[in-house]
């Protein structure tokens, strides 16, 4: 697993990863998988990626296979007891038990897991584990539940017990008898405990008949808590052979930790072997709850993006657990040439989400999780996913300023190599609002030169604007795409769907008209917008729109004729063939009949 650089690891706050990894984290089932998935490491090469995306397809199909799923029932954080043991420490034995119980999951598991023709990558992860069955049946044997030692684990220690049982009964009947024969002393016929001995409640002007310690009294002074003489002597020979019963128990735990220790390298391969299938079943259930397919990541970082119908998982999970707004999907495809999309379109319309689902599914497929797409998704390996995102719509980021947004960018720059290398992994670099906060003029040059550097040195940039100037870089540069963010003006709200290849037009004067602004403003605005030919470009991307639109009709109705058609092709080729067949039939019968003649005449000659 590779280490993030600070600009990536900012990266990922600002793309909201650790939300994810703490919604992923929900769906594991031991501690020590929980927390390898809220840590969430990215893989450091595309074999990696590769080789935990398989883990996550065949997990996730075994779980539906089985009844009730997969189960580490049994499985415990058992990572602090091996070190302490390795170090010579002694363990409780309450989790020397949770040991073996770790060890006989662990058995089960590879028993369920182990098949190489079905689960290649799985099982060699299972393969070499050693479940060391010797030690769990000798930590069953010299432990009972709740990690008592048991009596058969020593001799000598079931011959210590045998005697504290029989002392502790005969010290029961004496202070039975005491009971009785001094009940007018008593305030309570209970035999109380003060310090670990047995006392009786003794009235207060009575104190001086029972012969005995002292203990204790009560708090308004009418009792006193006394050991009766009787049976003092009993009671140290108790104490004492409580204490040599402790140092055997110790013995016995001792010389459990001691073998311990001495598996200490093959239970931390089991340790790491079972964390792996923990988080490897954790995203196998994120996945199907998100209900979400596996990528492929393909070789070299001039392989396109497909992401169709692809949801924010974050959004996702709003909608599904806490009862948010419905999630609209994003579909792009960026072919190898392309390398930056600049995304216009209305505030709230969607931009930021977008570029934070392309980010988010990058690493998420990097990370060997399902993206939630329709199709399959395809996408190249990204080693660096860069961004540069504020906006008030989270709740976790404020607007950044100008000069904090320039420090970012700075940082992004440095960070990525001089050019991209086909053969080397992609980078995606993410940038909202790129040159606001400053002069228009001024703002809308430094994007236009910042992208045409990016487009230089990273696999793919997607940036989100308001600036018109961008608008036009794709008709002087083939490696630029414009895309937008659909509005209504009918109804003044964004529809969140994403138009590939159209820039977005501004509504200011539309939104104002259906607000009832007063139209002589609105004529006087448009007038203004005349010599800079902002007008014409609004007119010009509304033919875009209008042409796209009667595009996409003459698609559907040329669609729903090549349906008709094939259909059509289907009924004269049914036809077809039982015309065939009817001739074929009536060739038969003709033959049939020319064979009977014939016969009927040789029989006639015959005669």
């Amino acid at each position: 697993m590779s280490t993030p650089s600070p600009i990536e690891r900012e990266a990922l706050e600002l793309l909201e990863w650790p939300r994810l990894a703490a919604q992923l984290a929900s769906f594991a089932s031991t501690a020590p998988g929980g927390r390898h998935c809220r840590a969430l490491p990215l893989p450091g090469s595309l074999a990696e990626s590769r080789r935990l995306l398989v883990e996550t397809s065949e997990l996730l199909a075994l779980d539906g296979l089985i009844e009730g799923g997969l189960s580490f029932q049994g499985a415990a954080d058992i990572a602090p007891l091996v070190e302490l043991c390795a170090k010579g420490g002694c363990a409780d034995g309450e989790s020397l038990l949770e040991l073996a119980g770790t060890l006989a999951a662990a058995r089960r598991l590879r028993r369920q897991i182990d098949d190489p023709a079905l689960r290649p990558v799985t099982t060699a992860l299972v393969a070499e584990l050693r479940t060391l069955p010797e030690l769990e049946q000798r930590l069953h044997f010299c432990l009972e539940e709740g990690g008592r030692v048991a009596d058969r684990a020593d001799p000598a220690l079931a011959g210590l017990r045998r005697q504290l049982q029989g002392l502790r009964a005969e010290r029961r009947e004496r202070l039975a008898e005491l009971l009785r024969r001094y009940a007018p002393l008593l305030q309570d016929t209970v035999i109380a405990e003060r310090s670990g001995r047995p006392v009786l409640a003794v009235k207060a002007g009575a104190a001086a008949q029972v012969s005995g310690l002292v203990h204790d009294s009560s708090a308004s002074g009418s009792t006193v808590f006394v050991e009766p003489q009787v049976v003092i002597p009993l009671g140290n020979r108790i104490r004492e052979l409580e204490g040599q019963e402790r140092e055997l128990e110790q013995k016995v735990r001792q010389q459990l930790s001691v073998q311990v220790g001495e598996q200490a390298e093959a239970l931390r391969e089991l340790v790491r072997a079972l964390v792996q299938l923990d988080a490897a079943l954790a995203r196998a259930r994120y996945a199907a709850w998100l209900g979400a397919v596996r990528p492929e990541l393909a070789d070299g970082a001039d392989a396109p993006f497909e992401l169709r119908e692809l949801r924010h998982p974050l959004l996702l999970w709003q909608q599904r657990r806490e009862g948010g707004q419905p999630v609209v999907p994003v579909s792009l495809r960026v072919p190898p040439e392309l390398r930056v999309v600049a995304i216009t379109g209305p505030n709230t319309g969607g931009k930021t989400v977008t570029l934070k689902s392309v980010g988010l599914a990058a690493l998420m497929a990097r990370a060997g999780l399902f993206l939630p797409c329709g199709g399959t998704p395809r996408l190249p390996w990204c080693g660096r996913v860069l961004a540069d995102i504020g906006d008030e719509q989270s709740l976790q980021q404020s607007l950044s300023t100008f000069s904090g947004h320039i420090r970012r960018i700075a940082r992004i720059l440095a960070a990525l190599p001089g050019g991209v290398d086909p053969a080397g992994d992609a980078a995606l670099v993410l940038l909202d609002e790129v040159g606001a906060g400053t002069d228009p003029q001024e703002g809308a040059a430094l994007a236009t030169a910042l992208l045409q550097q990016l487009a230089d040195r990273a696999r793919l940039t997607i940036a989100t604007t308001h600036f018109g100037e961008l608008k036009a870089l794709k008709y002087a540069d083939p490696r630029f795409e414009n895309a937008s963010v659909a509005f209504d003006v009918e109804t003044l709200s964004p529809t969140y769907r994403l138009l590939w290849g159209i820039p977005g037009r501004s509504n200011a004067l539309a939104i104002a008209r259906r607000l009832g602004l007063d139209e002589a403003v609105l004529e006087r605005a448009a007038a203004l917008l005349e010599p800079g030919g902002g007008g014409q470009v609004n007119q010009v991307i509304a033919g875009l729109e209008d042409q796209r639109r009667r595009q996409q009709e003459a698609a559907e109705e040329a669609a729903a004729l090549l349906a008709r058609t094939e259909l059509l092709h289907e009924e004269l080729l049914l036809r077809w063939e039982q015309q065939q067949q009817q001739s074929a039939e009536l060739q038969e019968q003709r033959r049939l009949q020319l064979e009977h003649s014939i016969r009927e005449g040789q029989q006639e000659v015959r005669r």
